[in-house]
């Protein structure tokens, strides 16, 4: 696991590199605060891969990925912030903004009928784009391999499904004679989203407190409260400020997964959306992170995923044939996986949490439609060993091994070796409990 000094030097060498702070990042695109609700396409990076080791060429694709922008999840998502607003309009208490805010999330909310964790159109559009940039990518793979092998499994989930879908569309297209398996089902379940248990549940049933008094510190209502209503005793008393104001940027800051949607974010100042998603980001980091305050062990929720991801690479580079491992579930599992893996500085341990931001920012690891690649690489000719290369979100991404004289490039056996000894290690100190 990398520790707080390995983490300072790798944010001593960004910075030298001129690299924006995450308030600096967040003010140039304000929807980066959305953290999990984060569009893929408003981050996607230049492309410019680091060429394999001269004679390499890849032969196995490896993925996790989580579904694309969806509406919210829960039945009363929409209605919880409708409520307050309505009893205000109803007393005569909203402003001239607030009734517009109303307006347009009533308008809103009539096209969530239904619809509630379903994949929209950006969602799907997001996917698409995903599977056709593999292909154009990787093409020795996914393009000039007559009826290649592709395994592609999803989580029960609808959203999961069609996000799946889209992608094995996109590379179908592009080689028509693919052999695509997609395969659903409850048995995959254990792998593909883990259910935390043992210690890792203990421990994140724990932070209730600690994620709560942070929430309080840096949820500032007043200013939106004067926006919203005309009537700053009636606001005290008939509503809960605070947990109004995270609702509704709750609601303005996942519009962005929505084609059409109406943009609300001058509801918020630029420090109350920076502070809204250092409230998300501390959130996350406590509960899916390496974080010291649980212990480390969050990201061991996903054991399982990562030893199917070994196992199945283990027959893959032994047949040595050109083919590809898709999985798809949700940002539950790609978080702490890409923490586990120690994937750049995911696996960052912060003791202070509010320099957290300074750090870790959860917007790099897990906007809708995120992704964790791993490509494989064997020589054209002759032996040598197997090579591999991490893709977060399509970017290059380090790993916890010594890289070959090539950047971002690791010897398989060097990187298979690490990760079945943190995980064998986190296996015999919880059966010590």
């Amino acid at each position: 696991m990398k520790r707080i000094v390995a983490i300072i030097a790798f944010c001593a060498a960004m910075l030298t590199g001129m690299a924006q702070t995450a308030r600096e990042e967040i003010k140039a695109n304000p929807w980066l605060a959305g953290s999990n609700y984060l569009d893929y396409d408003r981050q996607l990076p230049s492309f410019k891969y680091t060429k394999a080791p001269k004679g390499y060429v890849p032969f196995y694709f490896s993925h996790y990925g989580r579904h694309g922008s969806r509406w919210l999840i829960r039945e009363d998502d929409y209605e919880r912030v409708l409520r307050p607003l309505r009893k205000a309009r109803q007393q005569g208490k909203l402003t001239r903004e607030g009734q517009i805010a109303l307006r347009q999330i009533e308008d809103f909310n009539k096209s969530t009928y239904q619809r509630l964790g379903d994949l929209t159109t950006v969602g799907e559009r997001q996917h698409h784009g995903i599977g056709r940039r593999m292909a154009e990518h990787f093409p020795e793979i996914f393009v000039k391999t007559k009826h290649v092998a592709i395994d592609a499994r999803s989580t029960t989930v609808n959203r999961c499904i069609l996000s799946m879908v889209a992608e094995c569309e996109e590379l179908m297209a592009a080689n028509p004679t693919a052999r695509i398996h997609n395969d659903v089902s409850d048995a995959l379940q254990f792998y593909l989203n883990q259910k935390r248990e043992g210690r890792v549940k203990q421990l994140s049933d724990s932070t209730g407190r600690l994620r709560h008094d942070f929430s309080e510190r840096h949820t500032h209502p007043e200013r939106l409260m004067q926006t919203l209503f005309n009537d700053q005793q009636w606001a005290k008393d008939s509503i809960r400020q605070r947990q109004l104001m995270r609702q509704l940027f709750e609601v303005v800051i996942n519009m962005q997964s929505h084609d059409g949607a109406p943009d609300m974010l001058n509801l918020f100042t630029d420090d109350e959306i920076y502070e809204m998603w250092l409230i998300a980001n501390v959130g996350w980091y406590v509960n899916y992170g390496a974080a010291p305050q649980t212990l480390g062990v969050m990201p061991f929720s996903q054991f399982n995923l990562l030893t199917n991801i070994i196992e199945t690479a283990d027959t893959c580079v032994a047949l040595r044939k050109p083919q590809a491992t898709l999985r798809f579930g949700h940002e539950v599992c790609v978080l702490p996986l890409a923490c586990l893996m120690e994937l750049d500085n995911c696996g960052a341990s912060v003791e202070n949490l509010e320099e957290l931001d300074r750090y870790w920012q959860n917007y790099k690891i897990f906007p809708m439609g995120c992704n964790i690649q791993l490509i494989f690489y064997k020589p054209k000719r002759g032996d040598g060993p197997v090579l591999v290369k991490a893709l977060l979100n399509e970017r290059e991404a380090t790993l916890p091994v010594t890289p070959t004289a090539t950047p971002y490039y690791y010897k398989w056996d060097d990187l298979r070796s690490y990760w079945t000894k943190k995980l064998r290690d986190f296996k015999v100190s919880q059966n010590d409990k």
